[in-house]
């Protein structure tokens, strides 16, 4: 009986995904129960088909009242007896397929409602489909995480315990973030690493300190047992940036080798092991400190660590690339070096004065006030060679103070040819640009040129060193290699060329090459660009300012203005044959600085991309054809306008007055008495399209005395007759 049962089960749930896919079926189940039913009598479970009209089958499941009406009944027995009597196979499997069947009823009756309600009202049932209520343990576990960051919950000796949440912490800056997500990287490039250069920075500071204060805890009495703790703290510390560098940052430095730059870690580590920089590492390190113990703590023990020297020079060359005006730091590097040479002046001179005794002549120092400041005052006065020192008595003072004045003068010159040096390099450019200008400014005057040329001339000067920074870009760009000009005059211009309408579409590569033969030309204000008639040979594209296209008799209309990042002139560039003069007159509006494209070096690029120039002279060809139907257009409105004109006067004359009575002359006969024809005029000059008008326009006076009659002919010609009607026995003239 309970194998039947299972299988029974089986088939039933068979059968319920039969009916979730074929909703038309009916599905009768029994169940053997033992809870007061009979075998046999079980609910009848039926699946029809609900709104079989609509086009989709749901299916609904329709039950027996008995089942709801059912009521388990349990006879009365004793608790005992219930408890301690098994049950058999045949109960446990009835129930089980009971509880089996009340679960696919109830699932069967939410889909069935489902169903109805998403065809009952879509937009309403969307709300509740099942991927929102999937989507509503999500919802849930985010409540429940957010509890949980409200508060911290445990137990303590089986008493819970809660406590409150900690305050946020407030937002990271992003330099901070930034430092904090910085990874160090497995090779360095020494030349373009921001990072490697801050690095330098530090290890200088840390040889400065060695360099600026060993002479002076060697000459002056600063390092007392009191404060030698801070002395060597800060030598230690110095020490420790020293190792960092050899451990971490000059293993890691890239080379190059062969042409190639190595970045392997073992490579570059073998690399610098082999080099004079590692070895004077090493020996700036010698722990020479372990004579302390016999002589005390004596800064001259610790002179190797001015060995690392290298790293002065390398972080020297590093910030004359990164800072854009490079000369400030020469000068500040210059100054630094006579400050030092002062310094190392001041402790000899001290050493000196305690080795005489202080205060024991005249000459040495006297032992008051600030021993450094008054011993700096010394050197300085003895290096310049100012004077006004006392006189040296000792054999000792006496060849101090020579070997001071050979010191003072040699060092003092070389300080002073250096920084002449350096304001030179800093002020060569401008330097270039005033000789330039003098030479023109005496070339002008030699030939008597205009004072109104001459001030034009210098102002061009002026601009043109004060936007560029010089003269002519190319005598910078000449010096390097095509490649980099190219990728100069890429990053430098390639944003306005681009937007350039005439050169969409062409090839990339010939816009760059084409970059590279552009030169930069300065208008001043009032300057013509190029006049009307002209035989263009050059091409324009504004960089900057603004260009104007006149006309009239004075030139001085402005048809159209013209803005940075247009091209002007292209069509005398591109037009072959005998069409390559300019057809507008421009003018500069105030200063301008054009790109100039020669008419020549554009074709020595075009040759080598033959479709990019058949897209240039097709788009020539069509702005030119465009312009000559402007022109034609107006000519046409002007021709128009003419017309209207004559026959609005024709149209006034026929309100002439009444002629007086006509009176023949008194001629001889040998004169005609027709007048002569009236000569023909060219009322409208219209080469192409004339305005076709086949009849005459006739106009007569009000007694009919005067007849004016417009006669076309062709090429736009009209005639202009007018005839006078004599009166009665007269005869017409014409």
């Amino acid at each position: 009986m309970y194998v039947l049962c299972l299988a029974w089960l089986r088939c039933c749930e068979l059968l319920a995904v039969f009916v979730g896919r074929r909703p038309a079926a009916v599905l009768l189940l029994w169940s053997s129960g033992s809870c007061g039913r009979s075998l046999g009598e079980a609910p009848l479970l039926k699946v029809q088909d609900v709104d079989p009209g609509r086009g989709r089958n749901i299916p609904q499941i329709i039950t027996t009242p008995e089942l709801e009406s059912m009521i388990l009944t349990v006879p009365d027995m004793e608790l005992s007896k219930l408890r301690t009597r098994p049950l058999s196979a045949a109960s446990v499997g009835s129930v089980v397929i009971q509880d089996r069947l009340s679960e696919l009823v109830r699932l069967f009756k939410g889909r069935t409602e489902r169903q109805r309600d998403r065809l009952v009202d879509p937009d309403e049932s969307e709300g509740e489909s099942p991927s929102e209520k999937k989507e509503e343990a999500p919802a849930e576990a985010e409540e429940e995480e957010e509890e949980e960051k409200l508060g911290f919950s445990f137990e303590l000796l089986g008493h819970p315990v809660k406590l409150p949440k900690l305050p946020k912490l407030p937002l990271m800056p992003d330099w901070l973030r930034a430092i904090v997500e910085y990874r160090f990287p497995s090779s360095i490039d020494p030349f373009t690493d921001l990072i490697y250069v801050i690095w330098l920075f530090f290890v200088v500071a840390a040889w400065n300190w060695n360099v600026w204060l060993i002479p002076v805890r060697w000459a002056f009495p600063y390092q007392t047992p009191e404060n030698i703790h801070l002395w060597l703290l800060a030598d230690y510390t110095c020490d420790f940036i020293y190792i960092t560098d050899i451990l971490i940052f000059q293993p890691r430095l890239q080379f190059v080798r062969g042409g190639d730059i190595v970045c392997d870690k073992k490579d570059m580590r073998e690399n610098y092991m082999t080099t004079e920089r590692f070895k004077m590492d090493i020996i700036s390190l010698f722990p020479m400190e372990i004579f302390y113990f016999f002589t005390g703590v004596n800064s001259l023990l610790r002179f190797p660590r001015l060995l690392k020297y290298m790293v002065f020079f390398e972080f020297n060359d590093r910030m004359e690339a990164v800072m854009k005006k490079a000369y400030i730091y020469r000068v500040i590097r210059t100054s630094t070096y006579l400050l030092y040479s002062l310094h190392i002046n001041a402790c000899l001179f001290y050493w000196g004065s305690d080795y005489e005794g202080l205060g024991s002549t005249k000459w040495v120092y006297n032992g008051r006030g600030n021993a450094y400041i008054r011993c700096y005052y010394f050197a300085v006065k003895t290096l310049i060679t100012i004077g006004g020192l006392p006189d040296p008595t000792t054999v000792f003072e006496i060849c101090f103070q020579l070997i001071n004045y050979f010191v003072g003068v040699f060092a003092f010159s070389i300080m002073i040819g250096q920084m002449r040096d350096v304001v030179g390099a800093a002020t060569a450019g401008e330097n270039y640009y005033r000789a330039c200008m003098d030479s023109t400014a005496k070339y002008m005057n030699s030939y008597n040129i205009p004072q109104e040329v001459q001030n034009r001339i210098k102002t061009w000067y002026d601009y043109t060193w004060k936007s560029q920074g010089m003269l002519d870009e190319q005598e910078l760009l000449v010096q390097l290699p095509a490649k980099m000009r190219l990728d100069i005059a890429v990053d430098v211009n390639y944003a306005i060329v681009s937007k350039v309408a005439l050169f969409q579409g062409c090839d990339r590569q010939m816009v760059f090459d084409m970059l590279t033969r552009l030169k930069s030309v300065v208008y001043l204000p009032g300057d013509f660009v190029c006049k009307k008639g002209e035989i263009g040979r050059e091409m324009y594209i504004i960089k900057q300012g603004e260009v104007q296209v006149v006309g009239g008799p004075d030139l001085q209309t402005v048809f159209v203005t013209i803005r940075a990042g247009s091209v002007f002139g292209e069509i005398s560039l591109l037009a072959g044959g005998g069409g390559n003069r300019r057809t507008a007159n421009v003018k500069a509006h105030g200063f301008a600085n054009l790109f100039i494209l020669d008419k020549k070096d554009l074709a020595e690029i075009l040759v080598h991309y033959p479709e990019s120039q058949k897209l240039l002279r097709k788009k020539a060809k069509k702005e030119g054809r465009k312009k000559e139907r402007k022109k034609e257009r107006k000519k046409e409105r002007k021709a128009i306008k003419l017309k209207e004109r004559n026959k609005k006067f024709i149209h006034s004359s026929t309100h002439l007055p009444p002629s007086p009575p006509f009176c023949p002359p008194q001629a001889p006969s040998s004169i005609s008495p027709l007048p002569p024809p009236s000569p023909m005029h060219r009322r409208s000059p219209i080469p192409r399209a004339p305005v076709q008008d086949d009849d005459d326009t006739v106009a007569e006076t009000a007694d009919s005395s005067v007849i004016i009659r417009m006669t076309p002919r062709h090429q736009g010609e009209e005639v202009l007759s007018v005839e006078v009607v004599p009166g009665e026995g007269r005869e017409e003239q014409h």
